[in-house]
């Protein structure tokens, strides 16, 4: 690896970061924050855009001991307050992007914060701040971690936070999904998802620790994605499965404009993928479209290689992290085929910051570990999810799975993306109902709905179709690919009462 070579490439800016200027920089900004006062097991908040500075951020921080928590540009200003105040952040680092959030965070900022690129009252200008520094490491580094707030789809997001090792190497990080996807020094990574997120945060910096090439977009567009992928030469990406219909959806001459003869292997997790979507991104690609399962709280990791896939469709594949168990609601583990709640057997130790509660309520009393996926096991050991314990729909004492419905209705060629849910109903308990996202705005109305539930009743059984599907321009759905269900539940529940 040469100091030369990009670390970091921003696309469509096309602003670089050499190896070396991110090594020097992260150290700067490593002195700086020690200089400040922060000592190992501090926090620092990262508010930044994915920008040439968010990877500086945070190998400073890990070089030095600190958890690191990157927080969602998205979020709300009382939102970003909690998330300040609940992991204790003794620094904030943000951005000329997020300056307006950062001027009305007034009153719950840490003593410490810097703002990239403008000047702000009672903050510190960056890089400006830390110019004096030394760009040699501090002699003695010790290994961060990233503590990742959750999403907070079911309620207020919580610290994940995993205990610091002494043993692991500060100035480099890994997985075993890296491992297993062949990264080196002589690839080029994609990451067209925001670096708030998890797996953004950590496989970049994975990428960057065995030397690759990091090409980060500024906003996902899928087009551009393509593009990234022809212009510099990608061997590796990451996406998720709304992202692969997003591509699929380009017109044809726009899909089979881009050369994208250099991927090697690329991977997809974050949400459930539909099996009629990987089937047609793998016709286009080629079997090169790995997968895997995982949550932010590393619980378990289980991995598939497009090969496999293709003779054990649907599935996420066998672990490897943890052992994974599948359990009834009594606790007791179930045989293969039988579903269950998903606990693993032996993944990261981490706990919910600041709630005990929820630590305790997610493990069995062996110490296995849920996050509230359910699914089974076959008998080969390889793993199904079929949905989130909170989205299972009860229709007259029969329980019903909306990922299932869900897959179905986005394998249809004029839908984008859909939600399945429960909404009450005085006889069955609950009804099933679908809130669609169609590629023609235009199209949407009764007779599409019309025509999406006889689509699904000509494919799965009628009693798990929805009685009703509604449209909506864009569903509630992060960068990373989850979907918020509870605001359509709230609307759609309210508006099934009126009736």
């Amino acid at each position: 690896m040469t100091g030369d070579k990009p670390a970091v490439v921003l696309h469509p800016a096309g602003t670089v970061v050499t190896f070396a200027e991110l090594d020097a920089r992260a150290n700067r900004l490593a002195h700086f924050l020690r200089a400040e006062g922060l000592a190992v097991g501090d926090t620092v908040a990262i508010l930044m855009e994915n920008n040439e500075h968010i990877h500086v951020a945070m190998w400073a921080a890990r070089r030095i001991g600190l958890y690191y928590t990157v927080i969602n540009t998205h979020l709300s200003m009382p939102e970003v307050a909690y998330i300040v105040h609940d992991s204790g952040a003794k620094a904030l680092l943000s951005s000329r992007a997020l300056r307006d959030t950062c001027e009305r965070l007034a009153g719950t900022l840490p003593a410490v914060r810097g703002i990239a690129d403008d000047d702000l009252p009672g903050w510190r200008r960056y890089p400006e701040c830390v110019a004096a520094y030394p760009s040699h490491p501090v002699t003695d580094q010790r290994a961060g971690q990233l503590l990742q707030y959750s999403a907070g789809s079911t309620g207020r997001p919580k610290g994940i936070r995993r205990p610091l090792d002494p043993d692991a190497p500060a100035a480099t990080l890994t997985t075993p999904v890296f491992e297993a996807l062949g990264v080196s020094a002589d690839s080029v990574y994609l990451s067209p998802a925001p670096t708030y997120h998890t797996a953004p945060a950590m496989w970049t910096m994975a990428a960057q620790s065995v030397g690759a090439t990091v090409v980060m977009m500024q906003r996902f567009d899928a087009e551009q994605a393509l593009a990234c992928i022809e212009r510099y030469r990608v061997t590796h990406a990451q996406f998720v499965p709304t992202m692969f219909v997003k591509m699929l959806r380009l017109p044809e001459p726009a899909r089979r404009r881009y050369d994208l003869s250099s991927l090697q292997r690329v991977v997809h997790a974050a949400a459930p993928c539909p099996p009629a979507i990987k089937r047609q991104m793998l016709d286009w690609w080629g079997p090169i479209i790995d997968e895997y399962y995982g949550s932010s709280e590393g619980a378990g990791i289980s991995f598939i290689r497009a090969e496999e896939w293709l003779k054990h469709p649907g599935s996420v594949g066998k672990p490897m992290l943890g052992v994974p168990h599948i359990l009834d609601e009594n606790g007791d583990e179930l045989p293969p085929g039988r579903i269950g709640e998903v606990y693993y057997e032996g993944g990261y130790p981490f706990e919910y910051l600041n709630d005990s509660a929820k630590t305790a309520a997610s493990r069995t009393a062996a110490g296995w570990v849920t996050v509230g996926d359910v699914g089974y096991l076959d008998d080969d050991g390889y793993l199904y999810l079929t949905d989130r314990r909170d989205h299972m729909i009860i229709s007259g004492g029969v329980n019903i799975y909306p990922q299932e419905v869900e897959n179905e209705l986005v394998s249809h060629p004029l839908v984008v993306d859909a939600a399945v849910f429960g909404v009450p109903d005085d006889v069955m308990g609950q009804s099933v109902m679908a809130v669609v996202q169609p590629t023609e705005p235009s199209r949407a109305g009764d007779a599409l709905a019309a025509e999406l539930i006889e689509w699904l009743r000509q494919r799965l059984a009628h009693f798990k179709c929805p009685r009703s599907i509604e449209f909506e321009e864009q569903l509630p759905r992060t960068d990373a690919g989850k979907l918020y269900k509870r605001p359509l539940i709230q609307k759609y529940a309210a508006q099934s009462q009126v009736r």
